[in-house]
């Protein structure tokens, strides 16, 4: 009987292991509601690579003017997407958060695959921390910076005004997150 009780517990944490852990470990809990991270959504740009330097044309050096993203990937189930640009690195003395926020568009149609270089997509307005309602470039003030251009498919519309902050749009977010993208740049002024 011990010998039962041994190969079912033996049986159990395999299990667990090698099928339970590994599914659970794509998915974050943004609240109480898993999210696959994991998914088929794609974000890129042709102007720069995953973690490589932004070209100045997109940044207060240049024309700032918005890079041209492409999507990809987006779940048949999502009925809008999300566009934030924001950037982690501010020093504490100017924003005591430590974040910028550079960009914030909602309720973009999920049949959105680019967004052209300079152009604003089609969706609902957010404010960004300069009090922009469209695409503000990096302008890092004192070393180089990491800028995120995340993208959400939602399982909804987000009832929100234009203007509203992106901690409005990531509150009306929670528990309809599909799947998510994020595209990294880094930009340093010379």
């Amino acid at each position: 009987m011990k010998w039962v009780i041994f190969i079912i517990i033996v049986g159990l944490i395999v299990f667990i292991g090698f099928y339970v852990w590994p599914q659970r470990a794509n998915h974050i809990s943004p609240g109480t509601e898993e999210v696959d991270i994991m998914g088929d959504l794609k974000l890129t740009s042709l102007e720069f690579e995953e973690g490589k330097k932004i070209p100045a044309k997109y940044t207060c050096d240049g024309e700032d003017v918005s890079p041209p993203l492409a999507i990809a990937g987006v779940s048949d189930e999502a009925k809008s997407l999300v566009l934030i640009m924001d950037d982690p690195d501010v020093p504490k003395n100017l924003r005591p958060d430590g974040m910028w926020d550079h960009w914030v568009v909602f309720n973009i149609s999920p049949d959105t695959t680019e967004i052209s270089e300079g152009e604003e997509p089609q969706g609902v307005h957010g404010k960004g921390t300069s009090g922009n309602l469209k695409y503000h470039g990096p302008c890092p003030p004192d070393k180089e910076h990491r800028y995120f251009f995340k993208l959400y498919a939602l399982d909804t519309e987000l009832d929100l005004n234009e203007g509203v902050t992106k901690a409005e749009v990531e509150k009306a977010m929670e528990g309809h997150v599909l799947e998510q993208a994020e595209l990294v740049g880094l930009y340093e002024r010379g």
